[in-house]
């Protein structure tokens, strides 16, 4: 039977409060400022056994120095800022993508999820060193920890996205209400992230009606996989996840965590 882990992206309510509730989050605070190896290691110990973290990894890797994320930043990376972001395979953005790893171990994290940016150039060059950073960051991750990305802006949609996927066994992190993934991961592992629904790519104060969360169980039904995560990255995630888990516990069709 096919299982499913229903998480948020970070913790809409006090953490000891959220691990009676789910089993896994994926955490924010790795993305916008990367925390010690002692904080992750302090976090693993709080959270009850056999509980997931999932790790976004830290903004730098995937959006320029330029990125407005960048502001909220505490303690700005060293280097040269120009070679920062976009999965640019750079001395400095190798550097960051190991520090991230660290912190994913001490968590015992499985996935480590890459979000670049609509702004991410997509021409000749873009494509050349992304599939150059993957290939320097798989020596790196030595399957300890899976590697997800989410591509938006003009990558969501390229031709090439199937071919670098596939080739490093990346996992496809989408908004399956809105798109499928286009590779199934070798580990039949899918990670999905709910942004709402709307005109636009994202719509975080979309709350998700029953029909939508029961069309949600419906596509899961249809796709071949072994585990996904459903992480809902909206305003009302915590009342949207818990209300999903219920409606696929009603369905039958799904080991749900």
């Amino acid at each position: 039977m096919k299982s499913i882990y229903t998480g948020c992206c970070g913790f809409p309510c006090a953490r000891s409060r959220y691990y009676k509730l789910f089993s896994v989050v994926e955490l924010q605070n790795t993305f916008y400022d990367l925390p010690s190896v002692e904080w992750a290691l302090s976090t693993r110990k709080e959270a009850p056994e056999g509980f997931k973290f999932v790790v976004k990894a830290w903004q730098v890797i995937t959006h320029p120095h330029t990125s407005p994320t960048w502001k909220k930043m505490k303690k700005k990376p060293g280097g040269e800022l120009t070679n920062y972001g976009f999965l640019k395979p750079t001395r400095e953005n190798i550097e960051a993508f190991s520090k991230v790893l660290e912190i994913a171990k001490a968590l015992d994290a499985e996935i480590l999820v890459l979000q670049t940016p609509p702004s991410m150039p997509y021409n000749a060059e873009s494509i050349a060193w992304i599939k150059k950073f993957f290939e320097e960051v798989s020596g790196l991750v030595n399957n300890k920890v899976l590697v997800g990305w989410e591509a938006r802006g003009a990558w969501a949609s390229a031709k090439e996205l199937r071919e670098i996927l596939e080739k490093y066994d990346i996992i496809h992190v989408v908004d399956i209400l809105r798109t499928r993934p286009v590779y199934k991961h070798s580990k039949g592992i899918m990670y999905i992230r709910l942004h709402g629904l709307g005109p636009g790519e994202v719509n975080y104060s979309y709350n998700y009606t029953d029909e939508d969360l029961r069309k949600l169980i419906e596509i899961l039904s249809e796709e071949d996989f072994a585990t996904a995560y459903v992480m809902f990255n909206n305003v009302k995630m915590l009342e949207n996840g818990l209300r999903f888990k219920e409606l696929l516990r009603e369905a039958e069709s799904f080991t749900v965590y």
